[in-house]
């Protein structure tokens, strides 16, 4: 080797050959991944850090859309939290106070002038509606988290519109027999209380057949998009599920060997080996 020749194998008066033409179907040469790389390589294949990382979360966290496994998550969440305005209605009941009211020849009115329970009621609700509005979402953004996003945010905020008029209705309903029949039956002048309903909200019905809520119907809704919105503003992964950190990839595959240690230097007494 010379520095004219900086090859050992390839004779000097060899003159240099062109190299040869590329053709459309040539394809570059295969890297076998479990070749050990050179300390100034980076990773299996001589594949750049950044391209070998992008390409594990592709494969382990990159999911295909599908938009019926999304409606179906959405409707599964809807019809749960549906389920839990019966608990929320049976606790607002137990919560608000009924108001005393007396029987009179026209029907039954307020047995004081200015009644305190009904304000009450509406309060309750309110106070019972968003807490639930905000558990809901803290709740769907561990439980769903591959659904993290639009999907999780819009079932949060769909359960707990539905899940409002679900507690109204199971709440308003607790003694409503009871004050019914004696509203037909009791003599004027007799008192007996009526069960918490509300006054700051409601359903309304467009076109007579989709339901709207208003009023404080729409605080669990609130509750949840507000909630929601404030996780995901806060957390630290860009594609709201959690990733893995960089330092957990290892670059060598697991087929890879080993490299062969170095040998252990000789003790100072050992025997020199036979020289042939």
């Amino acid at each position: 080797m010379s520095p004219d020749n900086p090859d050992r194998e390839r004779p000097v008066d060899d003159p240099d050959q062109p190299a040869p033409p590329r053709t459309p179907d040539a394809k570059p040469p295969e890297v076998d991944p479990s070749t050990p790389t050179a300390p100034g390589e980076f990773g299996p294949g001589h594949l750049p850090a950044s391209a070998a990382y992008q390409s594990s979360l592709e494969l382990r966290f990159d999911e295909p859309r599908r938009p019926l496994r999304a409606l179906a998550t959405v409707l599964g969440a809807v019809l749960a939290l549906a389920a839990l305005g019966v608990p929320l209605g049976l606790l607002w009941a137990a919560l608000a106070p009924d108001t005393p009211v007396l029987k009179t020849a026209e029907g039954a009115i307020y047995a004081e002038p200015q009644p305190e329970q009904p304000i009450a009621a509406d309060g309750w609700f309110s106070l019972l509606g968003l807490a639930f509005g905000l558990l809901v979402a803290l709740a769907l953004w561990f439980v769903l988290r591959r659904r993290r996003g639009p999907v999780g945010l819009l079932a949060a905020v769909l359960g707990a519109l539905v899940a409002a008029p679900v507690a109204w209705q199971v709440g308003r309903r607790i003694g409503l027999a009871t004050f019914d029949r004696l509203l037909a039956t009791a003599p004027a002048g007799q008192a007996f209380s009526k069960p918490a309903d509300l006054r700051a909200g409601g359903v309304d019905w467009l076109l007579g057949v989709l339901p709207v809520p208003h009023g404080n119907l729409l605080l669990p809704a609130f509750g949840a998009a507000v909630m929601y919105t404030l996780l995901a503003g806060w957390s630290r992964w860009p594609g709201l599920r959690p990733e893995p950190e960089p330092g957990e990839f290892s670059w060598v595959s697991a087929g890879t060997p080993a490299p062969p240690a170095a040998p252990e230097p000789p003790a100072p007494d050992a025997a020199e080996p036979p020289r042939g």
